[in-house]
């Protein structure tokens, strides 16, 4: 049995590690088929825009006793009263049958009635509401302004905060593969885009940032401590680092979406379509895709984007001719030195030193631990 209190305690103080920087190249690929995924159902079959952006009629017909068959019913009533066009009918709530058509104000009053008697209810029960285009295409350009201005600030703040424009670049393309992604499922299985899922859409990019700022700063303290000791290498410190902070995102990512699951599971067994169905679905999508690219997108790329700089370059050559030189000394710098047993600190002499840097420090590979032997001093009467 995994006991997982010592396994995420091993992963941050560098006893097991993940490589997650070496397999970026998997990372990606998987990366590259969801996107085109996602591309291909953006562009190639489509978005299934609500009513709210497209326009039309919607139709709810309350009380009703039998809702079997309520599809066919809809349409065969909807036709009759002369209104041509898909038809989309859902069940809200317990007994409510949403019906969307194309704008039919000239027939509004002859659709109540065919549905009231396809349904069998009194014609007080149906209500109608015309929605324009207009509406929707205002929400969707406030929504795109806003995105906009939300990644440029985004962008300027990453790059102030860590000093170098690449973090910020790393976090800037995790961001629109969360986005691009999440649309993209919504393609591929026909989920309906309201301005509720619009919502959702822009709080991923919060949640999805806020997460892989979390990651970037322990990468920062560790490289830094990398630079100034030189007994890593950068991509090493910042595989450490993500190692560090996995099952903390995990653990996060569990508790957001247990809330929003439980959310899902009733508003498609109970309360049918709505504002809060629709924005639970886009979180719910949205947290995962983010969750993801946090750990094996963005802390990948980084070390990508900052391979080839001269101070990174000079500190992998410096650490890997130190391995050759101990490894001819009989030094060996991948032994792991001694953690204390709360995994907090190592004491070494009268200097605490961080789980991260004791897990690096070169042990000699034929030291027995133990008390030194030292020679005793003679008395002071036979010195």
């Amino acid at each position: 049995m995994i006991n997982f209190a010592q396994f995420g305690n091993d992963l941050y103080t560098g006893r097991r590690s993940i490589e997650f920087i070496k397999r970026q190249k998997t990372w990606y690929a998987i990366s590259g088929v969801l996107v085109v995924l996602a591309l291909v159902g953006i562009f190639v079959k489509g978005l299934n825009f609500g009513i709210e952006f497209s326009g039309g009629s919607e139709f709810r017909v309350q009380g009703v006793s039998n809702s079997q068959g309520y599809e066919q019913k809809a349409q065969t009533a909807v036709n009759e009263a002369g209104i041509g066009g898909n038809v989309v009918a859902t069940i809200v709530g317990q007994d409510t049958v949403r019906v969307q058509t194309e704008a039919a104000s000239e027939k509004t009053n002859e659709a109540k009635t065919a549905l009231a008697e396809a349904f069998g209810v009194p014609a007080g029960q149906v209500s109608s509401s015309l929605i324009g285009p207009s509406w929707g295409e205002t929400v969707s350009q406030q929504a795109i302004r806003g995105l906009i201005v939300f990644l440029i600030l985004v962008t300027l703040v990453m790059a102030l905060y860590f000093r170098t424009w690449k973090m910020a670049v790393a976090g800037l393309v995790a961001l629109l593969h969360d986005l691009v992604i999440t649309v993209g499922i919504y393609a591929l299985f026909g989920f309906e885009i309201t301005p509720s899922s619009m919502i959702g859409f822009l709080t991923i990019l919060g949640y999805s940032l806020y997460d892989t700022v979390v990651v970037f700063d322990k990468v920062r303290e560790n490289t830094a401590e990398a630079f100034r000791t030189k007994r890593m290498t950068y991509s090493a410190a910042a595989n450490l680092a993500v190692n560090q902070t996995l099952v903390r995102s995990i653990n996060t990512t569990v508790v957001a979406l247990l809330p929003i699951a439980a959310i899902l599971v009733v508003g498609f067994t109970a309360l049918g379509p709505g504002t809060l169905l629709d924005l639970a679905l886009a979180l719910f999508i949205g947290i995962g895709v983010g969750a993801y690219s946090s750990i094996f997108i963005a802390t990948p790329l980084l070390v990508d984007l900052r391979r080839n700089e001269p101070a990174v370059k000079a500190l992998d050559k410096y650490v890997a001719r130190h391995a050759k030189e101990a490894a001819v000394a009989g030094v060996d710098t991948r032994e792991p030195a001694i953690v204390g047993a709360d995994g907090a600190a190592v004491v070494e002499g009268q200097q605490a030193v961080s789980p991260a840097e004791a897990g690096y420090r070169p042990v000699h590979k034929y030291a027995q631990a133990g008390p030194r032997n030292q020679p005793k001093r003679a008395p002071k009467s036979k010195r």
